[in-house]
């Protein structure tokens, strides 16, 4: 926290005379009684390009400070032309008000300074070398921009803190080394345990399906109506000479009662010659459905 306390600042001579003195009303607050005095300063901005122009236009020591709300008057020079270039001179610039406590600068006050002319021909038209008695300033003290810095007074406790404060609870804390990390690595076993019984399901449901979608794969492609009318009549006797064989099969079967294991193992040929022709017919009939008709 800080003992002293900035309340307001006034411009006393605004606007003026580029050349006219600077004078400022301040009031502060002191909090507690103080050891030293506060040192005020005005700094003018020559140039904005270069802190090189820049300078002090006066300094003031002020106390000892009684506690309580306290006024003054602060009044500096204006600042030395042979300092500024003669290019800074015209235009908008910057003045600085401090305060200081045993060296240690707390709060800081910026105002933008505007110097022109006091007439509009002069403005639109500058000489070449500028006329002082001729330009004016504008402190625009409706925009101050205030800055405080916290800073050590006479105890150390009024110190700022350096360093993060002291955590004696942190060091009874479990040290957490051996544990960091357990648990994402359970969490990732977790999921390539899912991912592969989601996979290896996967792999059965296709095998399954596999056995249902047997089947002619690729139909055969379209031919010209000739060619159909070939294979349709091709068809029909085939489909003849299979039904003459299977009478035949059946007559063989009536006869043979002998050789039972010859007759099964000819009865499961059959039914396997059976099946694979009965494979193609489906397949020619997918392919010429249309057409046969009659045997």
């Amino acid at each position: 926290m800080s003992v002293v306390s900035l309340l307001g600042v006034k411009v006393l001579n605004n606007p003026a005379a580029f050349n006219a003195s600077y004078q400022f009303e301040i009031t502060f607050e002191c909090l507690e009684p103080l050891q030293k005095d506060l040192e005020w300063k005005l700094t003018y901005v020559g140039s904005a390009t270069s802190s090189e122009h820049d300078q002090e236009l006066d300094s003031l020591l002020v106390g000892p400070i009684p506690v309580g709300v306290n006024k003054f008057i602060f009044e500096a020079d204006s600042p030395d032309l042979k300092r500024i270039p003669t290019s800074e001179i015209l235009g908008v610039t910057v003045i600085l008000l401090t305060c200081s406590y045993d060296g240690r600068e707390f709060v800081r006050v910026g105002y933008y300074v505007n110097n022109e002319y006091d007439s509009e021909e002069l403005n639109a038209e500058p000489p070449a070398k500028p006329l002082i008695e001729r330009v004016r300033r504008n402190v625009l003290a409706e925009k101050p921009r205030v800055t405080r810095f916290a800073i050590k007074w006479d105890t150390e406790d009024s110190a700022p803190a350096e360093f993060p404060p002291e955590q004696p609870e942190a060091d009874i804390v479990e040290d957490d080394g051996a544990t960091y990390g357990a648990e994402e690595e359970e969490e990732l076993e977790e999921g390539l345990k899912a991912g592969e019984e989601a996979q290896a399901i996967g792999e059965d449901e296709e095998m399954a399906g596999a056995d249902d979608t047997a089947g002619p794969l690729i139909s055969a492609p379209s031919k010209a109506e000739g060619e159909e009318d070939e294979e349709s009549d091709a068809g029909s006797e085939d489909l003849e000479a299979e039904s003459s064989g299977s009478e035949d099969e059946e007559i063989e079967e009536e006869e043979g009662e002998g050789d039972g294991d010859e007759d099964m193992e000819m009865a499961e040929d059959g039914d396997q010659a059976a099946g694979s022709a009965a494979g193609k017919d489906k397949h020619l009939n997918q392919q010429s459905h249309g057409e046969v008709m009659v045997h």
